[in-house]
């Protein structure tokens, strides 16, 4: 916001937009596979990082039937968003990991960047955007429907079938 629209009272207008978002979760719908990704994870080994603030990030989740992580970094707990990496950073941090030990899966630019930033690795989601507007990512992917996850020692593996 600050950097599209300097001249606007940044505060205001984000709550203004959070609550806009907070009122309407029609067209909402969960990215396919998703549910059976996650399910395949530890709680304890997931979270979310986002732009938005918590209740709108924990109203997004809900309307789509997914659980809300234990993790869950938003806007209101670092003081530089996407594409800054603090969000992510954070997020590791509470996980107990390093950033590179990390696998994010992202739909902007922004928190490719963000999370690239961090030092993870990334993996695109199409749902929004076309692969080839998703730079700096290390691959894409239309859903989860491809992507299967296991257990290895200590890790997880993450693969596309």
């Amino acid at each position: 916001m600050r950097a599209v629209a300097p001249h606007l009272e940044t505060d205001r207008e984000v709550a203004w937009l959070d609550a806009a978002e907070l009122a309407d979760v029609d067209g909402l719908s969960v990215v396919p596979g998703s549910r059976e990704f996650l399910a395949a994870l530890p709680a304890s080994r997931w979270g979310v990082v986002t732009s938005c603030g918590r209740a709108l990030a924990e109203l997004r989740l809900t309307s789509v039937g997914l659980p809300i992580p234990t993790i869950l970094v938003t806007s209101e707990d670092v003081s530089q968003g996407k594409p800054a990496p603090d969000g992510y950073r954070l997020g590791a941090r509470r996980l107990g990991l390093d950033p590179a030990a990390c696998v994010v899966f992202e739909d902007a630019p922004s928190g490719i960047a963000a999370a690239r930033g961090a030092g993870a690795r990334v993996i695109a989601l199409t749902t929004m955007r076309a692969a080839r507007d998703l730079p700096g990512a290390d691959a894409t992917i239309p859903d989860f429907t491809a992507i299967h996850v296991r257990q290895e020692h200590d890790a997880f593996v993450v693969t596309r079938h």
